[in-house]
């Protein structure tokens, strides 16, 4: 048994694909393969037509002018010195004589003989040249007496013309002898130059042919020189696509694809340097982000600790706190902990852009996760949900909270109450879908949901959430190879839909550190509605 290489049918695949696309209708090359070889086979039956019309007008005229010349002179000379009514025998003999010439044509000649009958002498005997081989046309023109004037000397002339019988041509004729006489006709046969003009034809075809080949290959040879430069431009302007922006081009001439090769070589190196340079200013920003992040952390937990110092005087019921800074102290609290929460979700966004995040996965049940979820912020009052126990996937449970809160924590705050999670199977995906009651989300800000930051209105930059929590459980959703989308119901309010695949296992399964937790950051319904990404 022959064992066949395991990249060999898809090497062959890809060779024809190659061979294929070279070829196809669209394709320059066979476009100039084509123009060449119609130019050339214009140019070849044009030259070889007008080359077959000359030859066989110059074979034909010269065999039918020696012919008939041959046969006026016969009849001149031998038909003429018959008398004038002469006897079978006597034609039967000089038609024979006549057939003898140099040009060895067949003879007919028709008289009265003595008694007044019309006797006939033919060269090939009772059983050859006989007058009914003679076209009706030729004889009228033959046996008419023209009128003698000074235009015209005589009575009758000789007249041809040119029969095909059995697939054989031939050359008729036919003259009456001056001053009385015989009528004589000539059959010549035109076979031997049918046969030279059907050679010179054959001749004519294969040089066609040839010169057809030669213009084809001709034409690749053309077509190779030419766009070899062009299939190198198109192949380095996809490595360069693919982001590979060291690629440049072997210049060489001084051609137009020389200089199209050298812009070409000119563009990659500005883009790559603009590259560079935006890719070390957006590290040094991600960097700066991270930096900063980490140090406000530090003194973030001292304030932390002393805000919930506060806060459990607030909540004390002794009425230590002095009401005049109550507000104040509440004020303190409540922004340390939006400050606190903007921290680590720059944390999260620093993880992301830097493509340090990974997934820790565990086979979970999706309708428990979505539940300790609610459960986890006291949601249940809140939200219905629709899910059947027993629906597993291999995700990342604490990303997948992370993604869930903040969905339902957006629902609940900007859309209006209840908000529904329901849950459902789509082949191998899981899909999840948030919809709230609320007025929905603005046209004009739809398509920004997901952008950090984004204010759908400038006259209220400031929202309670940190305007990134949306854009962290895209994010979230991307690393499991999922997506999310939004849009507005037909009867009212927002969906958000999360698509999840039941298996990551492709998924690097290394754990990215803690991420945020609350559902604080979407976009707030209405003209003021403030987006996240």
């Amino acid at each position: 048994m022959t064992q066949q290489h395991p990249g060999g049918n898809r090497g062959w695949t890809a060779e024809r694909k190659g061979v294929l696309s070279r070829l196809r209708f669209t394709s320059l090359r066979l476009r100039l393969v084509l123009v060449f070889a119609l130019v050339a086979l214009t140019a070849a039956v044009s030259a070889s037509g007008i080359a077959y019309w000359l030859n066989r007008e110059a074979v034909l005229t010269r065999t039918q002018d020696a012919v008939l010349r041959d046969f006026e002179q016969e009849m001149q000379n031998r038909a003429g010195a018959l008398p004038e009514r002469p006897t079978q025998d006597e034609l039967q003999h000089t038609a024979g004589q006549m057939a003898g010439s140099d040009q060895r044509f067949s003879v007919l000649l028709v008289a009265e003989n003595p008694d007044g009958r019309t006797v006939y002498g033919s060269s090939g005997g009772l059983s050859g040249f006989s007058l009914r081989d003679v076209p009706a046309s030729l004889r009228t023109a033959v046996n008419k007496t023209q009128k003698v004037d000074g235009a015209n000397k005589y009575p009758h002339h000789l007249y041809w013309q040119r029969i095909v019988d059995h697939d054989t041509p031939y050359l008729v004729a036919g003259t009456r002898v001056i001053g009385g006489g015989p009528t004589g006709y000539m059959l010549k046969s035109l076979e031997p130059e049918a046969k030279d003009l059907n050679s010179l034809a054959w001749s004519l075809g294969i040089a066609t042919g040839l010169a057809l080949i030669g213009s084809a290959l001709l034409a690749q040879a053309a077509a190779t020189t030419v766009l070899k430069p062009v299939q190198r431009l198109g192949a380095a302007a996809r490595r360069l696509g693919e982001g590979r922006l060291d690629t440049r081009l072997r210049v060489s001439g001084t051609d137009e694809l020389a200089d199209l090769s050298r812009t070409f070589n000119n563009a990659a190196e500005a883009l790559e340097k603009r590259v560079a340079d935006m890719a070390a200013r957006d590290e040094a920003s991600r960097r700066f982000v991270a930096d900063m992040s980490h140090e406000l952390r530090t003194p973030l937990t001292a304030i932390t600790a002393v805000t919930e110092v506060l806060e459990e005087e607030l909540e004390a019921e002794t009425g230590s706190m002095d009401p005049m800074i109550e507000p104040a102290v509440r004020l303190v609290v409540s922004e340390t902990r939006r400050l606190n929460d903007l921290v680590e979700n720059l944390m999260e966004v620093t993880r992301f852009d830097a493509g340090t995040a990974r997934l820790v996965l565990d086979d979970v049940d999706v309708a428990d996760q979505i539940t300790a979820c609610i459960d986890a912020r006291a949601w249940l009052d809140a939200v219905e949900l629709d899910a059947e126990r027993g629906i597993h996937a291999r995700l990342d449970p604490r990303r997948l909270d992370v993604i869930l809160a903040n969905l339902i924590g957006n629902a609940l705050k900007h859309g209006g109450s209840p908000v529904r999670v329901s849950v459902r199977v789509a082949d191998d995906w899981i899909v999840i879908e948030v919809r709230d009651h609320g007025p929905g989300i603005p046209e004009d800000v739809l398509p920004h949901v997901f952008d950090r930051f984004y204010k759908a209105s400038a006259s209220r930059p400031r929202s309670e959430g940190s305007g990134l929590g949306l854009s962290i459980a895209l994010e979230n959703a991307h690393i499991h190879g999922g997506e999310i989308t939004a849009a507005n119901s037909a009867d009212s309010g927002a969906v958000f839909t999360l698509r999840l695949p039941r298996d990551t296992s492709d998924t690097p399964e290394q754990s990215a550190g803690d991420g945020p937790e609350s559902g604080d950051d979407g976009p707030e319904r209405g003209p003021d509605a403030k987006g996240d990404a």
